[in-house]
């Protein structure tokens, strides 16, 4: 089921490749910090970052959350790659998705196809919003991706930075749900 990240990007970039094909993209993660962070400096196993306190600093991490999209969209394998910071927010995170896209749209016409798929084929999954939003608008939200329409933008037809966020815990638990449900409808 991979992470709320790769749950988050996933259906974003679904829409995107399959409406538009990603060329290749970097993908951002905003992210809440986690259990697994320091509450104040302190010694890491891994890397001196990981053991700053996370109510207090913005800390760059590594995730494998873009490349897990290639595991589960093959297409997309080696086309995307990302990196996270951690912040001090208890709650909710961002995918700042930044790709060069192989046929030329418009942010409107990207705008479209994201609501198109918000509505039909992926609705529960991928939402859609053009409100004026911030983190605390999605605490229990139970879509895996909220794309944010009014956060994106294009510097060409080619080149876009698409925004969606996602309630790190509340969201990736309902399709951990989905997938229970799947799997006891299967027996």
């Amino acid at each position: 089921n991979a992470s709320c990240t790769t749950n988050c990007l996933a259906p974003l970039a679904k829409v995107i490749h399959d409406n538009f094909g990603i060329v290749e993209g970097l993908m951002t993660t905003v992210h809440a910090y986690t259990a697994t962070q320091k509450t104040v400096d302190g010694p890491s196993g891994k890397a001196w970052r990981d053991g700053r306190g996370a109510h207090q600093n913005i800390i760059p991490a590594a995730t494998g959350a873009a490349k897990a999209v290639g595991k589960v969209i093959p297409e997309l394998n080696g086309r995307l790659t990302g990196m996270a910071f951690r912040v001090p927010v208890a709650d909710v995170s961002v995918v700042d998705l930044t790709c060069r896209l192989a046929t030329p749209a418009s942010y409107g016409d990207i705008k479209d196809a994201v609501k198109r798929a918000a509505a039909g084929p992926l609705a529960g999954i991928l939402g859609y919003t053009e409100d004026q939003v911030v983190s605390s608008d999605f605490v229990g939200d139970s879509h895996s991706s909220i794309f944010d329409a009014a956060a994106g933008i294009a510097l060409s037809d080619n080149f876009v930075k698409l925004v969606a966020w996602y309630d790190n815990e509340y969201g990736y638990s309902n399709r951990v749900a989905d997938l229970l449900s799947h799997i006891y409808s299967r027996e």
